[in-house]
C-alpha cells in the first residue's frame, strides 16, 4: 500500500530531456552514468535465479541444485525468441526518439505490448505441456527429471509477466530511462528473496517454492513496469484503451526482433548441446557446472548492460544521422566492456572454490573442480564475449539485425557444434576443459566478423544519407551527377 503512494517520487513518468536525449556528448560519463543501472538491474535480475540455487543448494542440497540449473539453457532457448521481439520494439523506439517522430514512438510501444502478451500466452502453453518431453531430449539425468519438471512447468505459468517487464524495460530504456527498471526489479528482487525463504524454510517447499517466488516477483516487477509507462508524459505513454496491432510498425520490430529472436534461440542450441555433454558427465559434475555458471552471469550481465548501451545510443544517432558520434560511441563501449570483463574474469577465477563454495554444501572435490574448470575456459576470458555482444547490439542499432545473426549462427552455434561432434567426442579431449573451450573460440572468431560486417553497414549507412542529402552549393557537377 505504502508503494502506491511512494511512485510519485520515483519521477519515473517524467523523463528530462537530458536523460531521453542520447545524441548529443560528453558520450563517456553519459554512456557510464547510463550503463551502471543497467548493470545492476541485470544483476538483481540474475538474482532471481542466483536466489533460487543458493537456496535450494543450502537447504535440500545437490540433487535440487542440479534439477534447477538444469532448466536454464531450456529456459532460455524457449524465450530468446520472443525477448528478441524486445530487442526490436526497442531499437525502433531508440530511432524514433533520434528523428524525434512521436507517431512512431506511440504506434510502437502500442504494437510492443500486445505481442508481449500473445507470445506470453503461447510460451505457457507450450512450456506447460512439453516441459517433461523437452527435458528427456536433452538428456537430463533421471534422478532430477521430475524436479526439473516442476520447475519448469511453474515457471511457465507465470512467462506472460516476464515477457512484458522485458518489453516495458526494453522501451523505457531506448527512451533513455535506465533508472526506473532497477528500481522496480529492487523491490520485486527483495520480495523474491523474502518468498524464497518462506516457502522453502517455513513452509517445507524445494524446487516449487523457488518457482512460485520467481513468478510472484517477476510480476510486481511487470506491473510497476506498465505503470511507469501509463505515467510518462511524451510520446512513449501507455495508454491501455490504444493497444491494437499497426502492421507498419510491427513490421518494423520484426525486422530487428526476428533476427534477434532467431539468434538468441539458435545461440541457446549451442548451449543447449553444451548442456546435454555436461549432463552426460553426472550429477556431480553437473552441480559444479550449474554453480560456475551461475557465477559467470554475473559477469555477463556486467557485460551485456554495454551491449544494450551501445545498441540504444547507436539507435538513437543512427535516427538523428550522426554517423560520427556512432563511432565514438563503438569505441567506448569496446573499452569499457573489454576493462569490465577482464577485471572481473580475473576476480572470479581467483576466488573461485570460496564462490563455489556459496552453492555446493557437502559436495564432492569433483563438483568443485568442475566448477574450477569451467571458470578457467569461460569466466576468465569473458571479456571476448562482451566485445562480441557490444558489436551485435552496434548492428542492432543501427536497423542491422539479419547478417548479425547469420554471423552468430556460424560463428557461435556452428563452431560449438562441429566441436561437440568432432574434437570433443575422441577421448583425448572428451572432458569438460575441452568442452568449454569451444566458447572463448566461437566468441573471438565472431567478433572479428561482426567488425568487418558493421564497417560495411556504416559506410553504406553514411554514403546513403550524403546522396540522400545532396553535395553542397559549391559543387554543381556533383549535383548534375546526383540528378
Amino acid at each position: 500500500m505504502h508503494t502506491i503512494r511512494f511512485f510519485p517520487h520515483f519521477h519515473f513518468h517524467k523523463p528530462k530531456q537530458p536523460e531521453s536525449d542520447l545524441t548529443t556528448g560528453p558520450f563517456v560519463p553519459k554512456i557510464i552514468k547510463y550503463t551502471i543501472p543497467i548493470i545492476l538491474t541485470s544483476l538483481l535480475q540474475l538474482l532471481f535465479n542466483a536466489t533460487d540455487l543458493v537456496v535450494v543448494g543450502q537447504t535440500c542440497g545437490e540433487l535440487y541444485l542440479g534439477a534447477v540449473g538444469s532448466t536454464g539453457a531450456l529456459i532460455n532457448l524457449m524465450v530468446n525468441l520472443f525477448i528478441g521481439l524486445s530487442v526490436g520494439a526497442g531499437v525502433a523506439i531508440a530511432q524514433a526518439y533520434g528523428a524525434k517522430n512521436d507517431e512512431d514512438i506511440h504506434k510502437t510501444l502500442h504494437t510492443a505490448i500486445p505481442t508481449a502478451f500473445i507470445a506470453g500466452v503461447f510460451l505457457t502453453v507450450v512450456g506447460i505441456l512439453g516441459a517433461r518431453t523437452f527435458l528427456t531430449w536433452m538428456d537430463t539425468p533421471e534422478e532430477v527429471i521430475d524436479l526439473s519438471t516442476t520447475y519448469l512447468r511453474i515457471y511457465f505459468s507465470g512467462i506472460i509477466p516476464i515477457l512484458l517487464y522485458n518489453y516495458g524495460s526494453a522501451i523505457l530504456r531506448a527512451a533513455g530511462d535506465t533508472r526506473s527498471p532497477l528500481i522496480f526489479l529492487t523491490i520485486a528482487g527483495i520480495l523474491n528473496v523474502f518468498i524464497n525463504l518462506l516457502f522453502v524454510l517455513q513452509f517445507g517447499m524445494d524446487v516449487d517454492g523457488v518457482a512460485w517466488a520467481t513468478v510472484i516477483s517477476q510480476t510486481l516487477a511487470c506491473i510497476l513496469v506498465l505503470i511507469a509507462l501509463a505515467r510518462r508524459k511524451d510520446a512513449c505513454r501507455l495508454q491501455f484503451t490504444r493497444l491494437r496491432f499497426s502492421k507498419k510498425h510491427f513490421l518494423r520490430i520484426l525486422r530487428v526482433g526476428l533476427p534477434a529472436g532467431l539468434q538468441g534461440s539458435l545461440f541457446s542450441i549451442s548451449n543447449v548441446m553444451i548442456q546435454s555433454s555436461v549432463n552426460s558427465f553426472g550429477t556431480v559434475v553437473l552441480s559444479g557446472s550449474t554453480a560456475a555458471a551461475n557465477i559467470e552471469g554475473f559477469v555477463w550481465v556486467s557485460m551485456n548492460a554495454f551491449h544494450q548501451s551501445a545498441m540504444n545510443f547507436i539507435g538513437q544517432n543512427r535516427g538523428a544521422k550522426k554517423y560520427d558520434n556512432i563511432k565514438k560511441v563503438l569505441r567506448i563501449c569496446l573499452i569499457s566492456v573489454s576493462v569490465a570483463g577482464i577485471a572481473l574474469g580475473v576476480i572470479c577465477r581467483l576466488n573461485a572454490h570460496a564462490l563455489l563454495s556459496i552453492y555446493l554444501t557437502d559436495a564432492p572435490e569433483e563438483a568443485y573442480q568442475a566448477g574450477i574448470d569451467r571458470m578457467s575456459f569461460v569466466c576468465l576470458p569473458y571479456f571476448l564475449c562482451g566485445i562480441m555482444d557490444v558489436m551485435t547490439g552496434s548492428l542492432r542499432g543501427m536497423g542491422c539485425s539479419t547478417p548479425p545473426m547469420f554471423i552468430t549462427v556460424l560463428g557461435v552455434c556452428g563452431s560449438r557444434l562441429l566441436w561437440i561432434f568432432t574434437l570433443f567426442q575422441l577421448p583425448e579431449f572428451h572432458s569438460l576443459s575441452w568442452l568449454m573451450f569451444s566458447y572463448p573460440l566461437s566468441w573471438s572468431l565472431t567478433f572479428f566478423a561482426e567488425l568487418i560486417c558493421f564497417t560495411i553497414v556504416w559506410r553504406i549507412a553514411q554514403k546513403k544519407e550524403m546522396r540522400d542529402i545532396g553535395p553542397p552549393p559549391d559543387e554543381p557537377s556533383a549535383v548534375s551527377e546526383t540528378s
